[in-house]
């Protein structure tokens, strides 16, 4: 049985390594340790060790003075992680009342005791939903994912029309303050104008406009609507 077939059998470690990394090596780019490391609230010795470990099991590469990527049983076995993981949260919020700032602490404790029959139950009974509350890609059954190319706020032109797709942030309270200011995915946004110097961007949606810190225009992902 390949390692990605047999993804239970790897410890709850090795499946929370392998996830990150996969986020971090978004766009073909290597996960650098020290990102590991911060990503996980770990020494980068203790990462370097690991990475070590898993690099002769298979499930990485290195790429000399730039980091690591995943070998394609290693992104197998992050994709089943990943699918787990935003389906559990997809649950939550529609059946169990949780709300978007809360589900990721559990879906993160969730993720390695499920079950794949109980992920697929709980797929078919969303209706196998594409996104997860936060607008990230779901993958499917098959581990076939479908990224959309979005790109931040916080690049965006003045009087560029665009619609948030993904948020990129799993803490409780940027969450809250994103929801409290009604920019979640799905949301029209026009920028109207962007300080210099990593200053605020001022932005109009839902016909009002406000104020925000640079640093929250980094965590929402746009896509150009289909009028811009």
């Amino acid at each position: 049985m390949s390692v990605a077939g047999s993804a239970d059998r790897l410890t709850p470690s090795v499946q929370d390594y392998l996830k990150v990394i996969y986020t971090l090596s978004a766009g073909g780019h290597p996960a650098a340790t020290s990102d590991i490391a911060q990503h996980l609230e770990l020494s980068p010795p203790s990462v370097s060790g690991m990475i070590k470990r898993l690099s002769e099991q298979g499930l990485l590469e290195h790429v000399p003075y730039r980091g690591v990527i995943l070998t394609v049983d290693g992104r197998r076995v992050a994709l089943r992680m990943v699918r787990r993981h935003r389906l559990i949260e997809a649950y939550l919020v529609a059946f169990l009342g949780y709300t978007w700032d809360v589900v990721h602490a559990e879906a993160e404790r969730l993720e390695h005791a499920v079950t794949d029959t109980l992920v697929e139950r709980m797929a078919a009974a969303l209706g196998n939903p594409a996104v997860d509350p936060h607008g990230e890609p779901i993958p499917a059954a098959d581990l076939s994912i479908a990224e959309e190319v979005c790109a931040p706020l916080a690049d965006a032109a003045p009087n560029e029309l665009l619609v948030i797709r993904r948020v990129r942030i799993a803490d409780p309270e940027r969450l809250r303050y994103l929801a409290s200011l009604g920019l979640t995915p799905g949301v029209s946004v026009t920028v109207l104008a962007r300080q210099p110097f990593d200053g605020p961007i001022t932005i109009r949606s839902d016909g009002r406009e406000q104020v925000i810190a640079h640093a929250l225009g980094l965590d929402l992902l746009c896509a150009q609507t289909a009028g811009a």
